[in-house]
């Protein structure tokens, strides 16, 4: 049986980030199949009382300091995005749109807009940055959009975000190993661990 690990992810997040940029290797290490779970961040706080760090100013400054030891650790490009906090909902929803229509593209998807985000700084809370973002990387804003505004999309993505919160998410990066959740880029390693037990048959 293959093992799954399950990222419930919104891109709004940059720990989430730093857990994209290690997971397929991890996944690929341990002969794990790694499926993104698209939520809305903002749904998750509201149901659960949590909120982002940032709502807590020091605690905010030791957040950003600490990812830029784990980026330095990964050797990966972060930057704080001076934009920061941005609205998602659109993003997630288009997420959620190409994952369900254009499966093939969703990793690029994903990719290009957690770098726009987390490294290039773009503004992806203004509807016109994240046309030109998309363009740029071969994507057709105008199809992306239709796709946000589906219905059956929009449902698709309340219904995984009140899936999360059922299963005990409060925040992101969260992972599921089987019903197990390990929250945070910084709980890798148990991650690891986990999915390198053998596979219950």
């Amino acid at each position: 049986m293959t093992k799954t690990l399950e990222f419930f992810f919104d891109f709004g997040s940059p720990a989430t980030y730093l857990a994209h940029t290690q997971l397929p290797k991890l996944c690929s290490d341990t002969g794990t199949a790694l499926v993104y779970q698209p939520m809305l961040l903002g749904g998750v706080f509201k149901a659960t009382g949590n909120a982002s760090p940032i709502t807590v100013p020091a605690k905010g400054r030791y957040m950003f300091a600490d990812l830029a030891r784990y980026a330095q650790r990964y050797d990966v490009p972060l930057r704080f995005n001076p934009n920061f906090p941005i609205n998602t909902l659109t993003l997630m929803r288009a997420a959620t749109g190409i994952q369900m229509h254009q499966p093939e593209r969703f990793q690029a998807f994903v990719d290009c807009l957690f770098v726009a985000l987390w490294v290039d700084g773009r503004n992806l809370g203004d509807a016109a940055v994240v046309a030109t973002v998309l363009a740029e990387q071969g994507f057709d804003p105008e199809q992306v959009l239709a796709l946000s505004n589906e219905e059956a999309v929009k449902a698709a993505l309340k219904d995984k975000t009140e899936q999360a919160i059922k299963r005990g998410v409060f925040g992101a990066p969260s992972m599921f190993v089987g019903n197990t959740l390990f929250f945070g880029q910084d709980r890798l390693d148990f991650v690891r661990e986990a999915l390198s037990q053998p596979a219950v048959k």
